[in-house]
This record gives structure tokens, C-alpha cells and sequence, in this order.
């Protein structure tokens, strides 16, 4: 029997990284959590992944050691190989996706649940604010484009019959993260029937 996939995604600045450490650490979860490859400055704030040059990438990439791998605003990023061999053994898997590689991977996956991570956009704003890496102006674009996108993409995976949740993480980070286990505890539920 094959693992689940869980394919989280989200906007920038929506705390998938937290939700998905909190998750995968909480009591009694046998979640894996994959750690991904970024062509972004380590020292830069953000998710904990392994960060690459954009040369040391490409050539992972052609030795085939990552089982997925896109570019989505100005950077490459990369799940390893070991995830096809963590769901071969069976086990649930969190990503931290991207709407560029999402239709890929239901695609390629037996197995999937999609969760887009959701907050409210005056949060959105000003969490996006807090980190610096944008302008008001590029922030402003990127939450006008998101809110089109959600809605037309969500839309496309359902016609292709994939598995789609909403996880609201405007509150307190642990009621997204039950909010996330519930989800996940009803798709292996139904895998298992």
C-alpha cells in the first residue's frame, strides 16, 4: 500500500513552514515532513530548508535526486528522492508545495491531498510587511493575484478529481495545526476503506 501525500500550499507570508513543523512534531504523529532544497540565501528568514546555489541545484536536479522539483518567483526549490521511498513504505508525507508543481503532483501521485493554507488578507499584509522582502506595492499585486488564483485553481483540481482541503491559519497556529491533523487523520481514513 502506498503513503499519502500531503501537499500543502499557500501564499507567501500564510505560515505554511510553522503549521507543517507543528504538525509533523505534534504527540503521537507519525507524519514525515520533507525538508526542501531553496536557491535562497540561508541566512534569509524563512522556512528551514536546505539552501543551494542555483549551479548545485541544476545538477542535482539532472542526477535525478529530486522527486519533485519547480521555479516559482525567482528561485528553484526541490523535494528529495526519499519522498518516493517514504510513500513505497507507506507513510503520510507533508510537503511544503507550489502551486507551479501542484498539478504535476496530483498527476504523478496515486495518492494525494492538497491542502491550500489560508489567512485573512489584513494578516496576510501585514505578516508579509513584518518579513521585508517586499515592497507595499509588490505585496499589494501578489494578494491581488492570490485571491484570483485560489479560486481558478482550486476550481481546475477539483475537475481533475483531486483531493482538496482548506486550512485557516488567521487564529492561533494550533488550531491550524488540528485543523490539518483532522484533514489528514479523514483522508488516510478513506484510503484505508
Amino acid at each position: 500500500m502506498s503513503g499519502l501525500l500531503v501537499y500543502v500550499m499557500g501564499p507567501s507570508g500564510a505560515g505554511k513552514d510553522s503549521l507543517l513543523q507543528r504538525a509533523a512534531s505534534h504527540a503521537g504523529s507519525s507524519l514525515r515532513l520533507m525538508k526542501r532544497y531553496i536557491t535562497r540565501s540561508a541566512e534569509s528568514e524563512g522556512e528551514d530548508a536546505f539552501s543551494l546555489s542555483p549551479d548545485a541545484f541544476d545538477a542535482m536536479e539532472a542526477r535525478g535526486e529530486f522527486a519533485m522539483s519547480w521555479r516559482a518567483n525567482g528561485l528553484a526549490y526541490g523535494i528529495p528522492i526519499a519522498l518516493d521511498e517514504l510513500l513505497e513504505q507507506g507513510h503520510t508525507v507533508l510537503v511544503n508545495g507550489s502551486r507551479a508543481y501542484c498539478e504535476s503532483a496530483v498527476q504523478r501521485y496515486q495518492s494525494v491531498l492538497v491542502v491550500l493554507v489560508q489567512v485573512d488578507p489584513p494578516l496576510l499584509l501585514e505578516r508579509l510587511l513584518q518579513r521585508g522582502r517586499e515592497s507595499r506595492q509588490e505585496i499589494a499585486r501578489r494578494l491581488a493575484r492570490n485571491t484570483v488564483l485560489d479560486t481558478a485553481f482550486m476550481d481546475r483540481l477539483r475537475e481533475q478529481g483531486a483531493r482538496l482541503a482548506l486550512v485557516d491559519n488567521s487564529g492561533e497556529l494550533d488550531s491550524a495545526v488540528a485543523q490539518l491533523l483532522h484533514t489528514i487523520e479523514q483522508a488516510t481514513t478513506l484510503e484505508r476503506q
